[in-house]
């Protein structure tokens, strides 16, 4: 018989599978609040019989996570973490200080097979998805390394978040639940390289969440370049459900938009963004790329940007440069796990 991720449960389906052994409901909440402090023994967990720990270890297993390696930024506080999951597989999370508090960039698999031109995670295609747990085990092992409370979440790590998408919708309904994380929809953000199908499914969720949308270029001759996924999803298509998406939610788009010298941070192409986003719920986050070693693109100058975002402004487009996090520890993901394999 497989063995049931315990951690991937929500509180009712841990109770209905104790029930189903005969066990009390009650020692549902006990089993989770072992869960939710990072115990992967059921023999450690003290206040259940050791008869009942025996009859656990039968039916269900823990996913475990460890740190591998840690950088600490010089400059800002952000921390990268290099996480070695159960499997021997590592997987990458950034922990990020903000005025407001606490913000985590996590993984949602262990490589990517999107193959963007200027992403190091994908360099090495996909290995595997992440289990719900797995995500929820890089916001706990943040905490309770660097004492902090984690209050928003950005799934923009590791993989392909809406590739992944039925363990990240029960990721995302489990952030919510008493005694674990707890993190609220609306501090939530998810990023995707455009998979349309999944942006029309997540709709009809209708969740609070942030859906942050990898653009980076705005026709399909740049992105297909850069972005093989666009060969499926062009951009008409991509925007077509992008409006869709806001109007049904009423929730603001957030457009990720790297930029990269000589490729996409012309003139031209920001008057095109700008036409393209014209009357849609949403904001562009202007991205300086982080150069990867091992591919030729660089980012833009700083004058470049600057005019970039002025076009756009101009036109009446919301905008702003996100604000370069880490860059003394190479905290874009992929580069660590590279370098740790």
């Amino acid at each position: 018989m497989e063995l049931i991720d315990c951690k991937s449960l929500t509180l009712e389906e841990l109770k209905a599978q104790l029930v189903k052994m005969g066990v009390p409901a009650y020692r549902a909440a006990q089993i989770r609040s072992w869960l939710d402090k990072g115990m992967v023994d059921f023999d450690e967990m003290g206040n259940l019989p050791a008869a009942l720990r025996g009859q656990l270890k039968q039916i269900f297993w823990i996913p475990g996570i460890k740190i591998k390696k840690k950088l600490v930024s010089a400059r800002d506080n952000t921390v990268k973490y290099l996480y070695t999951l159960w499997d021997g597989e590592n997987v990458e999370s950034v922990l990020m200080q903000y005025r407001h508090g606490w913000s985590q960039c996590i993984s949602t698999q262990v490589g990517c097979k999107m193959g963007c031109s200027f992403c190091a995670t994908g360099m090495d295609g996909i290995v595997r998805n992440l289990l719900p747990s797995e995500m929820i085990a890089q916001i706990e092992a943040a905490q309770a390394d660097h004492n902090v409370r984690v209050s928003s979440v950005v799934l923009m790590g590791m993989g392909e978040p809406l590739d992944n998408f039925d363990n990240v919708i029960r990721f995302l309904m489990m952030l919510g639940e008493p005694g674990g994380v707890q993190i609220g929809m609306r501090h939530i953000s998810l990023s995707t390289c455009g998979l349309v199908d999944k942006i029309y499914r997540l709709m009809d969720y209708k969740l609070q969440i942030t859906l942050s949308v990898s653009l980076h270029a705005p026709n399909d001759e740049i992105r297909s370049g850069i972005m093989p996924v666009n060969k499926r999803w062009p951009v008409s298509e991509l925007m077509k459900a992008c409006r869709e998406y806001a109007n049904a939610t009423g929730r603001r788009i957030s457009f990720e938009y790297a930029m990269i010298n000589g490729v996409n941070d012309s003139d031209e192409a920001a008057a095109e963004l700008a036409a393209i986003l014209k009357g849609m719920l949403c904001h562009v986050n202007l991205i300086p790329l982080n150069a990867v070693p091992e591919k030729a693109q660089q980012r833009s100058s700083e004058e470049r940007i600057r005019r970039f975002k002025s076009i756009l402004e101009k036109s009446g487009v919301n905008v702003t440069v996100r604000r370069t996090l880490g860059a003394d520890i190479n905290a874009s993901c992929g580069q660590l796990r590279r370098q740790n394999r």
